[in-house]
């Protein structure tokens, strides 16, 4: 992605667990924050990891023996700390700020000028400040992305922000591309991204892996981060459409309108919106061209589909015959016609 964009002068603000710049590919990357669980810090203070992981998918820069990077290493990641909670037998443990510092932290990361909030703290209730404050960030011009959670196999509750107006809600797949058993599927989810097995940075140095819908959202917002320096011009809004419409087909199901595909987002030529305000009301019966982009990727897709089944069924019949016809020419004594 280098030769388009890299998210240079674009902030990304990551709301979570805080993001340790002492790690050497964050080094230089990370803004002073906030920590709003622990007033007082910058937000720099990651006791569990997941924020520092987060941010390295994000803007971890290329180093020198070391095959990890982030999608968007040219990034100013802004922390602001709101938990430190992590995952033991498949629930949330540690201390996590209630809904109305998390609703301050989203503003505060506004206030100062981020163009991309990371949110992958989920809340399965619908507060009313958190709701404004990030109605406020759509209506300001911020890309909003959310992890869809990942409670599947608890019938799927409905995840907060993810869920609200605006938000780009990201679920995970796999290296396979198959939706992992864990991410969350309903109407809230608009793609998915890598979130299983995903190398990130650990705390102070060093690296491992690990999986979740938190670690899907950082593949999205740096695309928004991608997208906004390569193409200033786009509203927050249209960052969004484009980033849904270059997604690549993928079954029915818990996949939204597909699986990320960055490298298309930002050099894709389709994926513009539709036209809004006055000029819409008057084209409601026009179709939306993310959707017949959608559309015509999906029927290419099956189109390649059916002619590979129809070779492979050639082939298949091409080698019964052989084996009817080859054995019953050799009992008969068939030779070659004299070519003279």
């Amino acid at each position: 992605m280098s030769p388009l964009a890299t998210g240079s002068g674009v902030t990304v603000a990551v709301v979570d667990s805080g993001v340790d710049r002492r790690h050497p590919q964050l080094a230089g990357r990370v803004l002073t924050g906030v920590d709003l669980l622990d007033p007082g810090g910058d937000g720099t203070l990651d006791c569990v990891g997941h924020g520092t992981g987060v941010a390295s998918v994000i803007a971890a820069a290329p180093q020198d023996g070391i095959a990890f990077r982030g999608l968007a290493p040219d990034v100013r990641i802004l922390p602001v700390r709101v938990s430190e909670q992590q995952v033991v037998d498949g629930r949330g443990a540690g201390r996590t700020v209630g809904p109305d510092d998390f609703a301050r932290a989203i503003r505060w990361a506004v206030e100062n000028d981020a163009d991309v909030l990371n949110l992958s703290v989920v809340l399965y209730a619908d507060h009313p400040a958190v709701r404004a404050a990030v109605a406020d960030a759509v209506a300001r011009d911020v890309v909003v992305v959310a992890a869809a959670g990942n409670l599947h196999g608890s019938g799927d509750p409905r995840p907060y922000p993810a869920a609200y107006d605006g938000v780009l809600g990201v679920g995970a797949v796999g290296a396979d591309g198959v939706r992992a058993d864990f991410s969350q599927a309903g109407s809230y989810l608009d793609l998915v991204a890598p979130g299983t097995d995903v190398l990130i940075a650990a705390p102070g140095r060093g690296h491992h892996r690990a999986e979740g819908t938190s670690y899907a959202a950082p593949f999205v917002a740096a695309t928004a981060a991608l997208l906004r320096q390569y193409r200033p011009e786009l509203t927050a809004a249209e960052v969004a459409t484009r980033i849904v419409a270059t997604a690549d087909p993928a079954p029915d199901g818990g996949y939204g309108a597909g699986v990320l595909n960055p490298y298309r987002a930002v050099t894709e030529a389709g994926g513009v919106p539709a036209p809004t305000g006055p000029a819409a009301a008057l084209a409601d019966d026009r179709v939306d061209p993310a959707l017949l982009a959608q559309q015509a990727r999906r029927a290419s897709t099956r189109q390649r589909a059916v002619w590979l089944a129809i070779a492979g069924v050639l082939v298949a019949v091409a080698i019964a015959l052989a084996a009817v016809i080859v054995p019953a020419g050799a009992r008969r004594r068939w030779r070659p016609a004299d070519p003279r």
